[in-house]
């Protein structure tokens, strides 16, 4: 078990690092192509995060832009109203790697834990309910949080706040930052999925009414994956107002709840892999279709609907790319059988 966790552990490193490097060469690429390969990074993050609740434990929630936006407010309220005040600390000085280093973090943090405490007020009384119902609930909620927002003047109102400033010295490190924070939840919802807890949210997922026999307190596992689901949310939120530095309620509207969704469908409920290609794919293909102009958008929703009507389970369903299941089928070839 230590030895897994330690290599685990040398892989997270090893990808930080990697990442780092390639984030340097960014600043050597167009400023549009970055903000396309930030927001591909940002709807990974929620995509996967949302798959958590989905597709892991099987409960049907679609208002998840409004944790979203708890962690976009929450993050920008940190750097324009507490950080001025304490920017001449040394270890919090803007424009230093570590007073950056240390800025990114806290507002990461702050915006996960709000959206964490926002999902578990919402999620105490509406995860006692399943199906359409739960839906129906969970899109009311994100649509509370977001006019919540849009009639609060503290943080603006209806228009928004402006001005965000950058805590990320150079624009490049913002595709460190976001596909870090991106690489952390893809491997806490693996290794969480591969724990003897991760059982119980599949057991929850495969039949509620079974596991609940078998002794599994079944609005604990729900509640627990709707609080990490909106956490990961909340940290992509407060990464998005910090590179658009400017945020409005109307980004976090019921059409992105529905767009996160719909990733996570496309790529098959339960596969983080697919839910990573899919955010990509339904981010990137409308940035590369722009110039067909008025068909991109067409193309774009016909090639959704064939996929959902070809493959209704997702890209992958419930299956994975992992090292493992590449050396189990090359063992299969190699033996003259087949993979399982």
């Amino acid at each position: 078990m230590l030895r897994g966790t330690f290599v685990r552990f040398l892989g997270f490193a090893f990808s930080l690092a990697l990442l780092l490097l390639v984030s340097k060469g960014a600043a050597y690429i167009k400023d549009y192509y970055v903000s396309v390969i930030v927001t591909c990074g940002i709807y990974v993050i929620l995509a996967v995060s949302l798959n958590l609740i989905n597709g892991i434990t099987g409960q049907f929630s679609i208002g998840h832009a409004g944790f979203y936006a708890v962690g976009a407010y929450v993050g920008a309220s940190w750097s324009l109203l507490a950080l001025p005040r304490i920017a001449d600390t040394p270890l919090l000085k803007i424009g230093t790697p570590v007073g950056d280093t240390i800025n990114v973090i806290i507002a990461i943090i702050l915006g996960a834990g709000a959206a964490a405490l926002a999902g578990f007020v919402v999620g105490i009384p509406s995860l006692r309910l399943r199906g359409d119902y739960l839906a129906i609930v969970t899109l009311g909620f994100g649509e509370v949080i977001r006019v919540i927002f849009l009639n609060m003047d503290a943080v603006g109102a209806a228009r928004g706040l402006t001005g965000i400033p950058s805590i990320v010295s150079n624009h490049d490190m913002s595709i460190f930052w976001v596909y870090g924070v991106a690489i952390l939840v893809i491997m806490l919802s693996k290794n969480l999925i591969g724990s003897v807890r991760g059982l119980s949210f599949l057991a929850v997922r495969e039949d509620e009414i079974a596991a609940d026999a078998m002794g599994v307190n079944t609005t604990r596992v729900k509640v627990t994956a709707f609080v990490l689901g909106s956490a990961f949310a909340g940290a992509a939120g407060s990464l998005y107002a910090h590179f658009a530095t400017g945020i409005s309620p109307d980004v976090f509207d019921m059409n992105t709840s529905i767009i996160i969704t719909t990733m996570v469908v496309l790529g098959g409920t339960g596969s983080i892999t697919g839910s990573v290609l899919a955010a990509i794919m339904l981010t990137a293909l409308p940035e590369w279709l722009r110039f067909l102009q008025d068909y991109r958008m067409v193309i774009f929703s016909t090639t959704l609907i064939v996929m959902m009507l070809t493959r209704p389970q997702g890209i992958f369903g419930h299956r994975e790319i992992s090292f493992a299941s590449f050396k189990r089928r090359k063992r299969a070839v190699i033996g003259g059988g087949e993979a399982p």
